[in-house]
């Protein structure tokens, strides 16, 4: 079967993409919301101490590791099947808490694991379930679609958290989001293939990666800025109080701007056509516009700032994740898109590391400059590893099965 023919419906008058949409946008809005509400609980119900919390936090980000096994398994089974199961599977952990009344730091902490280690799952699967429904010249405004409400699940998604940690049954509202989302997958009729040939490898993704000159670009690209970008973070959130003695509130709305940004970018990204000096342009331009926050001082200035990051920062992952989509091969899509996860975030931490050496080193100035001169390598790596026409490099050697 090839790519979904390109004189398929307009995108939201596909009745399967509709019903896709809806049940990523609940599961991100649970997922997101999840983040704030679990860690409340702990506090406000259970009276944890900061190292409890922490430790708690560690437990539901270590699931990340597990990245690259995901992407085999989605390879392995149908898409919808893995999303579907990773939500009754958060459902259940969630709604089973309430049942039992074990609100306790033990049945917390197994919660936590299980919501952490299904979105993994489910967001590996559903980068690669749009390939499975959308005829290829529609993957970017597809992408645009889910990344905005993405965006808009991660702006919401805290505030919301707020709220329903102070409701007498949280982790109840947090299992309905899954429920909703499982049910509406369950709705989506395209039938997809099965796994054909010799069982999925993990690396045979990695090496597919590092074969193919877009996909490696991209990785490498991905893991440079999320490198910089968490070293540049670390230091950021020192300045913003310290450098310029924002009170907390000030600091949240500064941080808050990137919201709405990515949000516009979103529906920017819908609006223009991918290519390789526009993905690119957009790169440099996100990146370099965090150089202009040495020399700012009012909140206006740094919500401006934060604005256009998040603006052309979702411009391009929503680019990047069309390229990347349209250049690999039907029976690979998991585990390509968990590679490059994982070689991006598995840098992160390490990038925090540099970021605190550095600001206690260099000031928090020259800091927040110099690693963020740093972030402009990503578009560097792109510029230099696509070439010329990456429209045309991103053509898969084969299609669907």
């Amino acid at each position: 079967m090839p790519f979904a023919s390109s004189s398929a419906p307009s995108l939201w008058r596909d009745a399967d993409f509709r019903r896709f949409w809806a049940a990523q946008t609940a599961s991100q809005l649970g997922e997101h919301t999840s983040l704030t509400v679990l860690p409340l609980v702990a506090v406000l119900t259970l009276g944890v101490g900061a190292e409890q919390l922490g430790f708690l936090r560690a437990v539901g980000q270590a699931p990340l590791l597990l990245a690259l096994f995901a992407g085999v398994l989605v390879d392995r089974w149908r898409g919808r099947t893995v999303m579907v199961v990773a939500d009754a599977g958060r459902a259940l952990a969630l709604a089973a808490v309430v049942l039992i009344g074990g609100e306790s730091l033990p049945a917390l902490l197994a919660v936590t694991f299980a919501v952490g280690l299904m979105s993994v799952f489910f967001d590996v699967a559903y980068q690669s379930f749009l390939v499975r429904i959308l005829a290829r010249d529609q993957l970017q405004k597809g992408n645009s679609a889910v990344e905005g409400s993405r965006s808009a699940a991660q702006l919401a998604g805290p505030a919301l958290g707020g709220l329903i940690a102070t409701t007498a049954v949280p982790l109840a509202f947090l299992a309905a989001f899954f429920a909703i989302s499982g049910a509406a997958l369950t709705r989506v009729r395209h039938r997809e293939p099965k796994h054909r040939g010799d069982r999925p490898r993990l690396r045979e993704g990695l090496s597919f990666v590092a074969r193919h000159r877009v996909l490696r670009t991209i990785c490498l690209a991905s893991a440079a800025f999320q490198f910089f970008l968490a070293a540049t973070m670390t230091v950021y959130l020192l300045f913003l109080p310290r450098g310029l003695h924002l009170s907390g509130a000030e600091v949240g709305l500064a941080l808050a701007a990137t919201g709405p940004g990515a949000i516009a970018g979103s529906f920017l990204a819908a609006r223009v056509k991918s290519g390789r000096a526009v993905l690119v342009g957009a790169a440099f331009l996100g990146d370099g516009v965090l150089l202009l926050v040495p020399a700012l001082h009012g909140l206006p200035a740094l919500m401006a700032v934060n604005f256009a990051f998040g603006l052309f920062g979702q411009l391009v992952n929503v680019m990047v994740m069309a390229i990347r989509q349209a250049a690999t091969p039907y029976g690979m899509q998991g585990r390509v898109a968990a590679t490059i996860t994982f070689s991006g975030m598995g840098l992160a931490p390490f990038g925090s590391l540099l970021g605190g050496v550095a600001a206690e080193q260099w000031g928090l100035r020259a800091a927040l400059l110099t690693l963020g001169a740093g972030m402009l390598l990503s578009p560097i790596i792109m510029l230099a590893g696509f070439g010329v026409g990456c429209a045309d490099d991103a053509t898969p050697a084969d299609r669907r099965p």
